[in-house]
């Protein structure tokens, strides 16, 4: 593992992941809406293609990755088709069947995939503090979005059982993805390494409007200017700085302590959730957060 420019910089960088992820995820929720979560898939990544295209040209001189060894563009291109293409074709339609919030609560399973594919992959082994605090934070957040099932009228909702499977599939990308992209990696730049990333999943999706006839409805939707609007916004936080400081975390600290950090986002979006979308939230709920941010500080020991 590269050593780290400061203390705990992984784990800084992770926690900056899942506070970007907090706009991400409300700003493509609402994209999803007047986009369609397919259209939105592929517009979001384009449109970090050029965010991490002018930052690679005004940070590293050259705006294109060709400086990575064939290792990088292997294992990072297959990283990307697996967290991009294939997890966040189910994550983000989740979004729309199921909600963010609830499908929050599946993502909050992406840490125990991703030790287990760390320890696979890696060969990453986690100390008992690791352990009880990673037990703390996931424990926190699935009771917190446990709670979180009834709207802002007081009533229950319906929880989708597609939604459900559609986030256990965006929930294992991810991790898979994570653990794929620390491998390639390496020292190699962690915005770099995203670009790298994000050009194989654009291409995947690329592919598959091909083959189910969909670049039609993709055209169609970059008419839709408030729609587009969000799905900026979100590739902003999501795919460009959010993604970029995910790996800056795996590069910095074990994968699965990185995606514990990242997995506080369902507590990190109860502030906005309150602000902006007028939900309520009980003691039981605050009690989750504190047990959350607990397990969180463990993994700072």
């Amino acid at each position: 593992m590269p050593v780290a420019p400061f203390p705990h910089a992984g784990e800084i960088a992770a926690l900056a992941t899942a506070s970007c992820w907090v706009v991400a995820v409300m700003a493509f929720e609402s994209a999803g809406r007047r986009l369609g979560s397919l259209a939105l898939n592929l517009i979001r990544l384009l449109v970090a293609l050029v965010l991490l295209t002018a930052f690679s040209t005004l940070t590293r001189g050259v705006p294109l990755p060709l400086d990575a060894s064939l290792h990088a563009w292997a294992w990072l291109g297959l990283s990307g088709l697996v967290g991009f293409t294939l997890g966040d074709l189910c994550l983000f339609r989740a979004f729309v069947v199921l909600g963010g919030r609830l499908s929050s609560l599946v993502m909050a399973l992406v840490p125990l995939f991703t030790t287990l594919f760390g320890w696979l992959v890696l060969g990453e082994r986690l100390t008992p503090t690791d352990l009880g605090g990673m037990g703390l934070v996931v424990g926190g957040v699935t009771f917190v979005v446990l709670e979180r099932t009834v709207d802002a009228n007081g009533e229950r909702r319906h929880v989708s059982a597609r939604g459900v499977l559609l986030a256990l599939g965006g929930a294992l990308g991810q991790a898979l993805g994570l653990v794929l992209s620390k491998h390639g990696m390496g020292n190699y730049d962690a915005f770099a390494a995203t670009q790298i990333r994000v050009i194989s999943g654009a291409a995947g999706f690329a592919v598959l409007f091909l083959f189910i006839g969909w670049w039609p409805r993709t055209l169609a939707a970059l008419r839709n200017g408030p729609g587009l609007g969000f799905a900026t916004l979100g590739a902003f936080f999501g795919p460009f700085l959010g993604v970029g400081l995910s790996l800056v975390a795996v590069k910095y600290t074990l994968a699965g302590v990185a995606a514990t950090l990242m997995a506080l986002l369902p507590v990190l979006i109860i502030p906005p959730s309150i602000l902006i979308r007028k939900e309520r939230v009980t003691p039981r709920a605050v009690a989750g957060a504190v047990v959350a941010v607990g397990g969180a500080a463990l993994l700072f020991v």
